[in-house]
């Protein structure tokens, strides 16, 4: 009896397509890989730009969106598996992204300025 092995390396991306309900993985093989969107809070999260900015990883093996710190793996998505992310990392990360951003940090000549006043001329 002879048996097929099957070729476990994932075919890279051509295309991702993110909508309000769906991401939409085009491989280059032809394939279009379908998934909800809640199947990735961060994604699900995210707004609509944010989840346009995204960039291929590891040679198209894997998709990364840096606003949102989330990478999925096609190897993931062909098996149909959902984020891993643990509800508690879910609920600190959310509350990251409602934080105010910092103030900007004034430099030390800026400090001096402020503390001593403007200079001066003397006439």
């Amino acid at each position: 009896m002879s048996s097929s092995t099957i070729d476990e390396t994932p075919v890279p991306v051509q295309d991702v397509r993110v909508t309000s309900k769906m991401l939409e993985v085009v491989l280059r093989d032809g394939r279009t890989l379908s998934v909800p969107l809640d199947w990735y809070p961060r994604l699900a999260h995210g707004s609509s730009a944010e989840r346009q900015r995204w960039r291929l990883i590891g040679e198209g093996i894997g998709i990364h969106w840096p606003d949102l710190d989330e990478d999925i793996s096609i190897a993931g998505l062909l098996a149909g598996l959902p984020s891993g992310e643990s509800a508690s990392s879910l609920k600190q990360w959310l509350a990251s992204r409602r934080r105010p951003p910092p103030k900007k940090l004034l430099s030390a000549t800026t400090k001096k300025r402020r503390v001593k006043g403007p200079r001066r001329s003397r006439s």
